[in-house]
């Protein structure tokens, strides 16, 4: 809980490099618009599982996917991030990650019914149009990964999470930048700002494998 480093940093970090080219290659971009549409996209998927998770009922359903899937988690450092991030470009090797179909699953069950808004809104705002969709389906298990790395060496129950998660989402919306304000434009799109709790509690089916 005691986070020097934000979790978007700490992750834009470990991105850094050979996983960012991989996903610049595969939506056929140049490095340096992804590294831009990345910045922007791992604050607004950080800070929704946050306000997510600002409910018992909502922590407790992500603590729970993250827990039952713990063992998924992306080993620390980038050799696993790599990895992960291969095997969901590539579709995955067995039980690892379902590759695209499984992020773009995981990606409906964190924005719920803002998702397709969030895509066109991510792809004008950095020039990726409808590819965005696509990086925000190879991010969202790493996120996942991350999330259940965090939970798992900080020893965090649920409470925890959903404080930490709690955290996170004000400093995206206090920093501001493309991040918070996408975050922004969602949570206040129908005045107040729901984005529907209840789709976490499916979370587990289709988390880093595990489909049904």
């Amino acid at each position: 809980m005691n986070t020097q480093q934000s979790m978007v940093d700490d992750l834009l970090g470990q991105l850094q490099g050979a996983p960012m080219q991989q996903m610049a290659q595969q939506l056929g971009a140049d490095t340096q618009q992804i590294q831009s549409a990345v910045g922007a996209a791992l604050p607004l998927l950080l800070g929704a599982l946050g306000h997510n998770a600002s409910q018992p009922q909502g922590a407790a359903a992500l603590f729970g996917a993250l827990e039952r899937d713990h063992s998924q988690a992306m080993p620390q450092g980038l050799g696993g991030l790599g990895d992960l991030l291969g095997s969901v470009l590539g579709g995955g090797g067995g039980s690892r990650s379902g590759g695209l179909g499984d992020g773009a699953a995981i990606l409906g069950h964190i924005l719920g019914g803002n998702r397709q808004r969030a895509e066109s809104q991510l792809g004008q705002a950095t020039g990726l149009g409808a590819n965005a969709g696509q990086l925000l389906a190879m991010l969202a298990p790493i996120v996942m990964a991350y999330l259940a790395n965090h939970v798992k060496s900080g020893n965090l129950d649920a409470s925890a999470l959903g404080q930490t998660l709690g955290q996170e989402r004000a400093q995206v919306q206090q920093q501001g930048g493309l991040g918070g304000g996408l975050l922004g434009s969602l949570l206040d799109q129908n005045g107040d700002g729901q984005l529907d709790a209840g789709d976490l509690f499916k979370l587990g089916a289709g988390l880093l494998g595990g489909r049904r």
